[in-house]
Parts: C-alpha cells; structure tokens; sequence
C-alpha cells in the first residue's frame, strides 16, 4: 500500500472518532450547565469544554469569555479551531475522497452524508435545540461509520490502518477526559465526594457512554478511583485505555506480519500495554493521577509519531 493511502485512511479515522468526542464534550458541558446552583455554586463546565478538547489557547485568541454560545460556536462550527467539528467533518471527508476506492460504500457514505448535512445548516440561527439535533447527527455518524468499517471491510493493511487511527485517538480523548475532571472541573470550594463530584464522575462516564456498563462491572456508587479504574485498567470497557492498547498492539502486529518487519511503533505499542496491564489503581493514585495521565498522552503522542514515520512517510 502507498504510504499516501495509509496514511489517508489513518487521519480519515482519527477525525471522525474527534469529531464525535467533542460532540460529546459539548453535550457534557451543556448537561453540567443546567445543574441546580445548590449542587456547587459556581463551576466551569465551559472552560473545562475547551480543555478537555485541547482548544483553551486558541479559543481565547477568539473570544473574551467562555460561555456556551461561544464554546459552542467554536468547537462545533469554528474554521478557526482545527479541532471543530467542522473541521474534523472537512478534513475527514477530503482524506475520504482521496482513498475514496479504499473504502466501502456504507463508509463513504457515513462521511459524506454527515458532510452534506453540514453544508446545510445555518449556524447563525441554530438554537440550543437544533444544536443538540446536530451533535446527535454528528454521534450517529462516528457509529454508522465505526460499524461499516467493521462490518464491510477486508481485513488487510487498509482496515488495520484505519483501525489503527481510530484506536490512538480514541486513547488520547478517554485520558484527556479523567485528567481534565481530576484537576478542573470540579470548583475549589465544592467538596470531593459532594453532589456535584458525584454528578461530574457521572458526566465523564455519559461523555463516553459507560454508565450503564459501569454499574453492571461495580454494581455500586460512582466513585472518583471506580470511575477512573473503569476508564484506564478494564479491557471490558472498549474506551479504556487498556482496551485502546490491546486493540493498537494487535493491528501493529499484524502489519508487522503483512510487511514482513516489526519497528519501534511495535515495540512502544507492547510496552504500554504492558505497564497498563501490570498497573494498580491504588499505584496510580498513589504516584498521582495526573501525573499518570500525562505521561500516558506523552506516549501516545509519540506512538503516533513512530507509526508516522514507519509507515506514513
């Protein structure tokens, strides 16, 4: 395969699965905005938006406060934020075009139609409502086109990159969630274990869809160590880190086996998902959460550019 194509069907899927978090993101934020002032008093669920999306700097070269029109407008609708929805949607539609005999039918599709839906919006009239209508076009999108990827695709090079992306990315924004909790989104004054800790724990498991499946693993109350146990060490969770990693070690080896030679993606790839198999929540508690977590982005990071330059160049 053409390092151009793989490298095409790589960012294809790292976009669609950004586009459909930071739906998620915004939709988040909306729910912890309409929480009673009695579960914390003052919060910051907007300013959180931006960081977990990674967008705090750039937005604020844009805009002077952080409310929900404004967070809204520019992760949803900026050409200004990379990042956007929009963006992500363009960017993931063109990187379709150009493999577009790559991909399946229902695949292309699945990108193109979100894309039209776009083209048709006007996003000066749009209240909360048709915001919330597109979000869901937007999350229906990501799932139409995750499930025709697994349902119509060869299993060869072009499906394990794919696959490949979507895993990386997917990592990055489930660490990017619990680190951005932990540290910013719950007020100074409010109380860890409060109503508003609890209903914050519990938008970080509706931000990636887990609070039904959370209760059936703990059978018990949201908890900061159980929520983040959930999201980082459990294989069951398919967001998880460790579910992330378990997927991203196995496609790698299987290009290793397509390609004939393994790299050092292969070979960062297994020593992750060995410390996140011998890792302890109570270590990582311990040692500290945030400090786990950065490390763990920094390290994502840099698999994507080993894959980068052993593959995509």
């Amino acid at each position: 395969m053409l390092s151009r194509t793989a490298d095409n069907l790589y960012w294809l899927a790292r976009y669609v699965e950004r586009a459909e978090f930071v739906a998620r993101t915004i939709e988040v934020a909306q729910r912890m905005a309409s929480l009673p002032t009695s579960y914390g008093g003052s919060s910051n669920e907007w300013e959180s938006a931006l960081a977990t999306t990674g967008c705090a700097d750039s937005f604020h070269k844009h805009y002077r406060e952080a409310t929900e029109r404004t967070v809204t407008e520019f992760l949803a609708f900026s050409p200004e934020n990379p990042s956007s929805i929009v963006s992500c949607l363009e960017t993931a539609r063109a990187n379709a075009r150009a493999v577009r005999t790559a991909l399946t039918i229902e695949m292309w599709e699945a990108v193109n139609d979100v894309w039209l839906e776009l083209k048709k919006l006007n996003r000066r009239k749009l209240d909360r409502d048709e915001v919330t209508r597109f979000l869901n076009k937007v999350k229906e999108a990501s799932l139409l086109f995750d499930g025709s990827a697994s349902r119509t695709m060869l299993r060869r090079d072009s499906y394990w990159f794919e696959r490949l992306g979507h895993y990386i990315e997917r990592a990055d924004n489930t660490a990017r969630i619990l680190d951005v909790k932990y540290h910013l989104l719950l007020p100074d004054q409010s109380h860890v274990g409060g109503a508003l800790d609890y209903y914050q724990w519990t938008s970080v498991l509706r931000a990636v869809s887990a609070v039904t499946s959370f209760h059936w693993v703990y059978n018990q109350s949201v908890k900061p160590w159980l929520v983040a146990d959930f999201l980082i060490l459990n294989e069951q969770m398919p967001r998880s880190l460790a579910s992330c990693y378990e997927n991203i070690t196995r496609y790698l080896d299987m290009l290793a086996q397509q390609y004939g030679r393994q790299g050092s993606a292969q070979r960062h790839a297994r020593a992750m998902r060995a410390r996140l198999q011998n890792a302890r929540m109570e270590t990582i508690f311990g040692t500290g959460l945030h400090e786990f977590i950065t490390g763990f982005l920094a390290d994502n990071h840099r698999l994507g550019s080993e894959v980068t330059e052993q593959y995509l160049v």
